[in-house]
């Protein structure tokens, strides 16, 4: 059975880091890139980061570029989101979702990716 299950959520001050695990069973992970996700109450998801399936080549948006790494270990099924400098308007539950070979459309449209895990949720609070 397909699964994504993402963990390492939790609540961290202002400038501080965490990493999300991203863990796929029922599939082979590389044979799909990677999205990660994210929505905040009251905001639309936003695409955050993209890895391909062979994790040569990884996408950010600006909200995140230079501060969160994506980065993926195909033995054991696993994608990472590791996010420094995190800020109060990084608080959100994040998703990760597969997204199958070449769709032919932007890593960030949401319809291109066939399955989501259910989200950790993130809280930057001081």
């Amino acid at each position: 059975q397909v699964q994504l299950v993402e963990s390492g959520g939790g609540l961290v001050q202002p400038g501080g880091s965490l990493r999300l695990s991203c863990a796929a069973s029922g599939f082979t992970l590389s044979s799909y890139g990677v999205g990660w996700f994210r929505q905040a109450p009251g905001k639309a998801r936003e695409a955050i980061s993209y890895i391909t399936s062979s994790g040569l080549t990884t996408y950010y948006g600006d909200s995140v570029n230079g501060r969160f790494t994506i980065s993926r270990d195909n033995a054991k099924n696993t994608v990472y989101l590791q996010m420094n400098s995190l800020k109060f308007e990084d608080t959100a539950v994040y998703y990760c979702a597969r997204r199958p070979t070449s769709r032919g459309r932007s890593w960030t449209v949401d319809d291109t990716y066939d399955y989501w895990g259910q989200g950790t949720r993130v809280t930057v609070s001081s």
